[in-house]
């Protein structure tokens, strides 16, 4: 093992059990550490033999910053124009959770930014003056600032410091029920509906039940919109943030794309008829200056770039350039989507492999992002959403609103689970790591098949935190079938075995659900925390019955953002060339080739289904057991 792999795998048993910084409650506001990856060079011979030699200037590189926003971090990352990872850096920042509200700071946020764009750029040895754009993506979590840009309260609590509704937040149910029940139009291009984490149901809620607040509200942003902002003092909105969780409609800019120069776009997309029929009308005023008066493609250059007050606060360069943003999973599709094998590459080029192909995108959730020409509307799923991730195509977007999430709480809820961390440490390696060895061992001993066979009598409905895609009910329940009294390391082990198998057959409902209303997908390529799990993509592959291809670099969604900032450096002319240039495939995992194991996981992905039937019939009869 090399000194990187070495250092890799020591960083690595620090993070948390996603690959993720772990959800930090108020007493950890103060506690922020930073963990980073950087690679090293070596120092070169000639320089050791010829000391009296003059030493010629280092030759500045172009190198682009991409930031990510998760749910528990704040990451950057910087890439060299073919896309590999120079250095990277994270810094945690602070949430609040009580019941179904779940906020976050933007000055928090900011903070974090700040502290992970320096130390990624001191440990990759990488000057400002090398770094020639910059891109962001967040989550797409609702952000409330007044006139001054200063933050505007979201919470019960009358905090100022939480003024971000947080994308899993799901206070706006009855919101979402209401906006669903209008049968608008727009609706047609969420699936049908919309979802309680998209923003016109939080902004109801908020209008509904914090009236002071509604009054003080200048600007409601998407996060990522809220963040070029903050850098560059440009008010335009993302196309991805606005059609995807704001029933923009970005098919009204169709004959704007092949423009020469990108350009902000006055926003023609919004349908006022919507916001006036479901009660927010006044944020049609002033040209919808709450919600967006111009928009612009992804990577389109916005203002002046960086200004001196920002630049000054990330160790960057004034002016340097920022690219429109995307949302966290969009900016994972954009830095994997092109991540085709050298030998695809060479051969006949297929501009149509692009719609064959679905990424998914797993971090606490899971995003499934799918791309055609044609707009395909699906029941269930988000979408068609027009050059939202992609210039000119259409863009499908189903997601699991808890998966790495999941993980995190059946391992940390169960009794074995202090012991079996503790053992993990020791180790030195994650506890997933830990699990799926425990796993191998139980195989082997018990003269199992093959490791999915161990589960033949526990069966799990992932649906933790309601259903998004393709069932699109939020009052969906988890369900566990085959419990037994034993709290044994090797009882989690199953356990957690079980809970990726649901995630696995989950996505599996999603892709035969998309192909059954148009999409041709065959081929899956996996990013975020839990593409790094050998066991999770495995089993699904498996249960998908499709190859997934792993990036060359894992760190996607920085890459994905990181192309933004290329984009809008006028490196590469549009985001798709950047894509080209800049993904690159790693390993291709292959479904198993063993019968036996279709028809294992064929048989548990029907006792799958089954289970929300079962809890639909459940549902039923209580509701007519108490009318």
């Amino acid at each position: 093992m090399d000194f990187k792999e070495k250092k890799d795998k020591k960083l690595d048993s620090r993070k948390s059990m996603t690959d993720t910084t772990p959800l930090l409650d108020s007493t950890h506001q103060n506690q922020r550490h930073s963990y980073y990856r950087f690679n090293s060079f070596p120092i070169s011979n000639s320089f050791a033999v010829e000391m009296t030699t003059n030493i010629l200037p280092r030759q500045l590189r172009s190198v682009f910053l991409g930031v990510d926003v998760g749910t528990g971090s704040a990451r950057a990352g910087l890439f060299n124009e073919d896309g590999k990872l120079l250095g990277s850096a994270s810094s945690p920042i602070q949430i609040w959770k009580d019941g179904d509200c779940v906020e976050q700071s933007s000055t928090d946020i900011w903070l974090a930014i700040c502290t992970a764009v320096k130390t990624a750029c001191d440990l990759g040895s990488v000057s400002k003056e090398e770094v020639k754009g910059l891109g962001f993506a967040a989550t797409c979590s609702l952000v409330a600032v007044d006139s001054e840009g200063e933050p505007v309260t979201v919470s019960w609590s009358g905090d100022t410091r939480r003024n971000i509704i947080v994308w899993m937040d799901h206070r706006a149910v009855k919101q979402a029920e209401r906006i669903n029940a209008s049968n608008s139009p727009v609706l047609q291009y969420c699936g049908g509906g919309v979802s309680p984490e998209m923003e016109p149901p939080k902004l109801l809620w908020v209008k509904e039940n914090l009236q002071e607040s509604w009054s003080m509200v200048f600007r409601w942003m998407d996060l990522s919109d809220w963040l070029t902002y903050k850098a560059t003092g440009d008010d335009t909105r993302s196309l991805c943030t606005t059609l995807c969780k704001w029933t923009y409609l970005g098919h009204a800019h169709m004959q704007q794309i092949n423009e020469k120069d990108s350009c902000a776009m006055e926003s023609c997309g919004w349908d006022d008829g919507f916001w006036e029929e479901i009660g927010l009308g006044d944020l049609v005023d002033g040209h919808h200056a709450k919600i967006g008066r111009s928009v612009a493609f992804p990577g389109h250059a916005l203002g002046s770039g960086l200004t001196p007050h920002a630049a000054k606060e990330l160790g960057l360069m004034a002016g340097t350039p920022v690219g429109t943003a995307l949302i966290d999973a969009h900016a994972g599709g954009v830095g994997v989507m092109e991540s085709v094998l050298a030998s695809d590459s060479e051969s006949i080029v297929d501009e149509d492999a692009i719609s064959r192909r679905m990424v998914l995108v797993c971090g606490t959730s899971t995003c499934h992002m799918a791309v055609s020409r044609t707009k395909l509307f699906i029941p269930g799923v988000w979408g068609p959403f027009w050059s939202a991730m992609v210039p000119e195509y259409w863009l499908t977007e189903g997601r699991q609103s808890a998966t790495g999430s999941l993980l995190d709480h059946i391992i940390e809820n169960h009794v074995a689970s202090p012991h079996l961390a503790n053992r993990a440490a020791s180790q030195r390696i994650s506890i997933f790591d830990l699990l799926n060895e425990i796993l191998e061992s139980m195989k082997q001993d018990e003269g199992s098949p093959f490791i999915a066979a161990l589960t033949n009598d526990m069966h799990i409905l992932p649906d933790f935190h309601g259903n998004r895609s393709p069932i699109a009910d939020p009052k969906s329940k988890g369900m566990i079938s085959g419990l037994t009294l034993d709290t044994s390391e090797k009882q989690l082990a199953l356990l957690y075995l079980a809970t990726v198998q649901g995630i696995a057959y989950g996505t599996r409902h999603i892709v035969e659900h998309c192909n059954a209303n148009g999409h041709e997908i065959d081929t899956l390529l996996a990013c975020g925390g839990l593409a790094k799990n050998c066991l999770f993509v495995q089993e699904h592959a498996d249960i998908i019955g499709y190859p997934i291809i792993l990036p060359r670099e894992n760190e996607s969604v920085l890459l994905g953002s990181a192309i933004l900032g290329a984009v809008a450096s006028k490196k590469y002319h549009t985001v798709r060339d950047a894509m080209k240039a800049m993904n690159a495939a790693g390993q291709v995992v292959h479904p198993s080739q063993d019968v036996k194991v279709k028809k294992y996981h064929d048989a548990k992905y029907s006792i799958f289904r089954d289970l929300y039937e079962q809890q639909q019939k459940h549902r039923s009869l209580m509701a007519e057991a108490l009318s």
